[in-house]
């Protein structure tokens, strides 16, 4: 590995650590303030880091392949705003549902549920006529059985905490897993745009979207005081500035040049920083039966990342062999 890869992957290894322990950040800033409250503030403040970024990243000319001069041309900054303001709604549902889930469970689970999102793409993918390995299906297997060890328990059930009738599923962790679906839905989305326009400037966007539709909510149904937030600065600057503003642009960096399955194999250790996070930080020490779901899960999310080229020849050697 030369300089400039052992470079990009430590700033794609530092992106996933900032997302993982973002989670203990989430956690914490909801004894102040409300989940609508933490996602508005949050967003709007990672919006606001974007703006010199993207100042910054244009006047050095890092761009992204798919946008460049296409800002120049007709219909371009239409799809931009576009592209930003959808991917802000499936945000805000997405980020809130995390947010409310996360009052009712751990910050390790909460994580590695999350990161589920990473084998649901390719199954959602198939919708989009895009085939999937054997090894994504493999994923799916081995992600829906971690699933059951990580949240499938009679506890959930004895402490009322049951959403869906007859199945013992945490309501935390039911909320957190439509996250995941939603975060998946999200990434279709952000992989059709990010052909055609700047990936800083619609993810700007949609922060700032994803803020509004928050405060939106939190002016409906939460009382939101400054004594309040001014309590939670910590996280909620953490999450908004760290995690929204600075990682995202990181991952940027980080992914240029790199191979795509090594850089989503270090974004995935998120969910590993959020369970370590969660441990260091708050104490909350995973059963024998979630760390097995976490390491099943974990597997799942390695092989979905294992291209179909690999798949293809390791096929063609056993054919080579057993001819």
């Amino acid at each position: 590995m030369d300089k400039t890869q052992a470079k990009h992957s430590f700033l794609l290894l530092l992106t996933s650590l900032i997302w993982g322990t973002a989670f203990v950040a989430q956690s914490e800033g909801m004894d102040y303030v409300g989940p609508l409250t933490f996602s508005c503030v949050r967003s709007l403040l990672g919006g606001a880091v974007l703006l010199p970024c993207i100042w910054l990243l244009g006047r050095s000319g890092k761009k992204e392949a798919g946008d460049g001069s296409r800002l120049g041309r007709g219909g371009s900054r239409k799809e931009l705003w576009k592209g930003g303001i959808l991917c802000g709604v499936l945000l805000c549902l997405a980020t809130n549902f995390q947010q409310f889930g996360m009052l009712d469970t751990t910050v390790g689970k909460a994580g590695f549920i999350t990161a589920c999102y990473i084998v649901i793409v390719p199954v959602l993918g198939l919708f989009l006529h895009r085939k999937c390995s054997p090894f994504v299906w493999m994923g799916v297997f081995l992600a829906t059985a971690g699933l059951y060890f990580l949240c499938i328990n009679d506890a959930a059930v004895q402490a009322g905490a049951q959403i869906v009738p007859g199945i013992p599923i945490g309501k935390g962790d039911f909320l957190v897993f439509i996250c995941a679906v939603l975060f998946s839905v999200h990434i279709l989305v952000i992989d059709h745009y990010t052909q055609i326009v700047d990936g800083v400037k619609m993810s700007c966007i949609q922060f700032f979207t994803c803020g509004i539709l928050s405060g939106i909510g939190m002016l409906l149904f939460e009382e939101a005081r400054l004594e309040d937030l001014m309590q939670a600065w910590l996280p909620i600057g953490y999450a908004g500035a760290l995690s929204c503003g600075v990682a995202y642009t990181l991952q940027i960096v980080g992914q240029k040049g790199m191979d795509p399955t090594v850089a989503s194999l270090l974004l995935s250790l998120e969910s590993v920083f959020s369970v370590l996070a969660g441990l260091v930080v708050l104490g909350q020490r995973p059963t024998a039966r979630e760390t097995l779901g976490c390491c099943l899960m974990f597997v799942a999310i390695v092989l979905v990342q294992i291209p179909d080229s690999a798949w293809r020849q390791a096929s063609r050697r056993l054919h080579k062999r057993s001819g």
